[in-house]
């Protein structure tokens, strides 16, 4: 559950039970709990008469939370920078060009396969980007076996192709979606098969999903332009803006 939605659960809460308790009878001021009765009255009737102070102090605490959340971000990247640009990810893009953008992805997610033209022609469109592939299969079985194929199928040579075929395919992958895409590019589907279980995946994927979660990340995608952190799916203005921005330092 968000944060924000969760500290407007929790005042939903507290309005009722105060505004519950304003409506019982009041104690007698000097029997047991007289004080707090009092502290209750007050709170019901401020937020009564003044409920806006309640929602302008919800609204400042979940800004504080927002930077202090963006701060803890940039930090974890800082911190973390060689392993999110690990030389053993796919790149896409101008591999020598000078902002980086890093995608942390699954094939089975439907925010990952709307937000993929948008960074591709993105990419395409400026020419000095390098895009790093990050394969994070969190949504399944299915997933895991397509980020398997699509970095076999970079050892030869057809991550692109293979990348930008599932990315676009219609309904659910399986295995025999998987391979069938596979056939049809001309990928060696022994070969596929063979690499699929190899070593060098196995750390990749691992040290993928260790990096995500250092990193804080609850879902894909999620981007790294430059330094900065972008859960969630970004538009192409978006991207522009933070490719500027990443340029300016």
């Amino acid at each position: 559950m968000p944060k924000s939605l969760a500290a407007l659960l929790a005042l939903v809460v507290v309005l009722t039970v105060l505004f519950g308790l304003r409506a019982l009878p009041d104690r007698a001021a000097g029997s047991p709990g007289g004080a707090n009765a009092g502290l209750e009255n007050a709170l019901a009737s401020l937020l009564r008469d003044k409920p806006q102070i309640v929602f302008d102090a919800l609204r400042a605490a979940e800004t504080r939370e927002r930077t202090e959340a963006e701060q803890r971000a940039r930090a974890a990247v800082a911190a973390n920078l060689e392993a999110i640009r690990g030389a053993d990810s796919p790149v896409l893009g101008n591999p020598n060009g000078n902002v980086t953008i890093v995608e942390y992805f699954d094939y089975q997610c439907p925010y990952c396969r709307r937000a993929t033209p948008g960074l591709l022609d993105t990419v395409a469109a400026d020419g000095q980007v390098r895009l790093i592939m990050k394969e994070w299969p969190i949504l399944g079985p299915d997933s895991v076996y397509a980020a398997r194929a699509a970095l076999a199928a970079h050892k030869q040579g057809k991550y692109a192709e293979i990348h930008h075929a599932m990315m676009s395919a219609q309904g659910r992958l399986n295995e025999q979606a998987i391979l069938s895409i596979a056939a049809k590019l001309g990928i060696n589907i022994a070969q596929l098969m063979r690499d699929m279980a190899s070593p060098g995946i196995d750390r990749e994927l691992q040290n993928n999903h260790e990096t995500a979660r250092t990193l804080g990340l609850e879902g894909t995608p999620a981007f790294i332009v430059g330094k900065e952190l972008v859960p969630g799916a970004a538009s192409s203005e978006t991207l522009r803006a933070l490719i500027a921005r990443a340029r300016q330092g």
